[in-house]
């Protein structure tokens, strides 16, 4: 064996990768071993002979990985799913190794005959990738530069590691073992494997560095804020907590209906804008009337936000709904109140409902905003109805253009299509984004436009008010969210860290924290006062199209375009429990004010009606048994006639 080849191969490699300080030590180490003769261990020669090899042949990528493929397809049942989670993430690296060193034409072969076996779970970052087509692809295109820069983080059991760095070593597979060592960051846990339902949190190409665990271990102050006018009412005996049946959970009541609009056409086929715009108007109703709720065991927490006053009138309002509340449960469900626009020929993006339910908000994509008062629905006389109204059940209301004057107030000032609405919790002001990169503010009572708030440099996604009113979040495909305030016309924070569209935003019940869905397949949590990001939610297979925040404040439900919804614990960052039943994008979520049941609506045109406390209690006991497999219990499924539900809105009355 000749001792100058491997001593080459060795200084080749080192200068290959910059390491001139070990290059300099490997060759006073190799002055000194020739003065002594001593002699290299054969395997060791043997070993560094076939990495020096492998750095010069393309085809071992595909030799390797075909060979790591076949052998954890062929792994026992008990393990495979494990292993199994590897195979993505290699792939990956695989194709952009090659890439980068300029090996263009395999890295397409390659790329071709293993992209089948990942595009049922991965083909939005598939579509992504297969456009690099240069190295200096993978520097320009943002969201490859991203994978090529964090490490994957793969979940396994203890013997399910061992067996595949067993077979790395058997069969000297130095390009896997390469690639493995350097993008993979494995959680190892002893015992048995995990279940194959887990699968949707245990890989994650992007967000999983190693900053989200660390970010995920800071405190998060979750509980309600001090003085609230339930704490008031409580301390006053106005209202009666219920015994303590629920660890965390709320104990209040309220008679909810989940008033919803559906939109005709375009549910499957409508492009990835516009099922974002679609979500965008889901998320508004849900987030702001968490006020309404009350938790007797949630921790109270100072605002960091300089809160408005609440009108007296609005404050006894309020006072009286938390007095009339009634507990819902599965035995108990809430009634359901649809809102369907018709004639709307694909133009409509979002919709919205006011917090007393009086009030509904279309945006079109006619840059137009249009919204409906309920109490002078059907009202017209003479020929002028509401186009379906008289075919229509008296549990259902056609919102469309009548025959003669008009049922609606227009809102006109954007120059884009309208992709989301949220209106105050008093029902005074409305927002809406749009793809003209501006948000409005529109009074009700005026009937007239405000203020055009410009800060964003893209299409904005969403826009939420916050609980209390005045503070509202925005979303862009800037990949930036933004808080404001009605009275500036400038941002008072911006928040950026996702890698792609921010789709969708929402408020903390306490206003402290914002949480935001993007195409990253990531929700983050942001502090509001500092800006920075204190939790990332990992596990979505696609882009995150609504969100819902529980009344008590320790939960959150999001919701993506595959259909699955996945509730968080916000404390820990885990995600509980998956809820699987929809099959196409979740538009809009919503628990019911005392946060026992969470709603869901889909471009499946159905409401889905979930246990909350069932399924939330559990793991806080058993979350370190293996298997476990928690799911939310699906009470009831709500069709439409044949429409996607674009918004929810739980409303109440005594």
């Amino acid at each position: 064996m000749d001792e100058e080849e491997i001593e080459k191969a060795v200084v080749a490699y080192l200068k290959k990768k910059g390491f001139k300080q070990t290059e300099l030590a490997f060759q006073e180490e190799q002055q000194l071993n020739k003065n002594t003769n001593s002699q290299l261990d054969p395997d060791i020669t043997k070993k560094i002979l076939s990495f020096s090899e492998f750095e010069t042949g393309p085809e071992r990528y595909q030799e390797e990985y075909s060979k790591l493929r076949s052998w954890a397809y062929s792994s026992l049942d008990l393990y495979k799913h494990e292993l199994l989670r590897v195979l993505y993430p290699v792939f990956i690296h695989c194709f952009m190794e090659l890439v980068a060193r300029g090996h263009i034409q395999e890295a397409r072969a390659f790329f071709d005959s293993y992209r089948e076996d990942h595009e049922m779970m991965h083909l939005r970052d598939l579509q992504k990738l297969e456009g690099v087509l240069s190295p200096s692809h993978l520097k320009e295109m943002e969201f490859a530069h991203s994978i090529r820069l964090s490490k994957v983080n793969i979940k396994m059991c203890q013997y399910s590691y061992d067996l595949l760095l067993q077979y790395l070593h058997k069969t000297e597979s130095i390009t896997m073992l390469g690639i493995i060592n350097e993008r993979i960051n494995f959680q190892v846990s002893p015992g048995q494997p995990g279940s194959i339902s887990d699968d949707a949190e245990v890989v994650t190409l992007v967000g999983s560095g190693p900053d989200a665990s660390l970010l995920n271990q800071k405190e998060i102050h979750w509980g309600l804020l001090e003085d609230s006018l339930e704490e008031r009412l409580e301390k006053t005996g106005g209202m009666v907590p219920d015994s303590e049946k629920f660890d965390g959970d709320p104990k209040e009541g309220e008679v909810e209906e989940n008033k919803k609009k559906s939109v005709e056409g375009g549910k499957q086929g409508a492009s990835l804008k516009k099922q974002k715009k679609d979500k965008v108007g889901v998320a508004t109703g849900k987030s702001s009337r968490t006020e309404g709720s009350t938790v007797t065991t949630a921790p109270r927490v100072k605002p960091e936000l300089a809160l408005p006053a609440i009108p007296a009138e609005v404050e006894h309002s309020i006072l009286e709904d938390l007095r009339n509340r009634v507990q819902l449960s599965n035995a108990a469900l809430p009634s359901v109140s649809f809102y369907t626009f018709v004639n709307t020929h694909n133009g409509l993006n979002c919709a919205s409902i006011s917090h007393d339910g009086s009030l509904v908000a279309g945006g079109f994509s006619d840059s137009s905003l249009k919204v409906w008062d309920m109490a002078k629905l059907g009202q017209q006389t003479g020929p002028s109805f509401l186009q379906g109204e008289t075919d229509s059940p008296s549990s259902e209301h056609v919102l469309g253009s009548s025959g003669g004057r008009r049922c609606y107030t227009l809102f006109q000032g954007h120059s884009g299509p309208v992709y989301s609405a949220s209106f105050s919790p008093y029902g005074d002001f409305l927002l809406s984004s749009s793809s003209d990169s501006t948000i409005r503010l529109w009074s009700t009572r005026l009937n007239a436009n405000l203020v055009c708030y410009k800060g964003h440099n893209y299409p904005v996604w969403d826009v939420q008010f916050s609980p209390v009113g005045h503070y509202f979040a925005s979303c862009s495909h800037d990949r930036t969210a933004r808080i404001w305030s009605m009275d500036r016309i400038q941002p008072l924070r911006i928040m950026a860290g996702h890698l792609s569209d921010v789709d969708c935003v929402q408020w903390h019940a306490n206003c402290n924290y914002i949480a935001t869905g993007s195409s990253d397949k990531t929700v983050r949590l942001w502090d509001v006062q500092s800006g920075n990001c204190v939790r990332i939610f990992i596990g979505h297979r696609s882009m995150i199209l609504s969100l819902a925040m529980s009344p008590d404040g320790r939960y959150m439900a999001s919701g993506d375009e595959d259909g699955t919804v996945m509730m968080w614990d916000l404390s820990s960052g885990r995600c509980i429990t998956p809820l699987v039943g929809h099959s196409s994008c979740v538009w809009s979520l919503a628990f019911s004010g005392e946060g026992s049941l969470l709603a869901s609506g889909s471009a499946d045109c159905t409401v889905k009606l979930w246990d909350v406390t069932t399924s939330t209690k559990a793991p806080l006991k058993e979350e370190n048994k293996p298997g476990i497999n928690n799911r939310l219990r699906s009470l009831k499924t709500l069709p439409t006639k044949a429409t996607p539900v674009y918004a929810l809105r739980r409303w109440s009355h005594g």
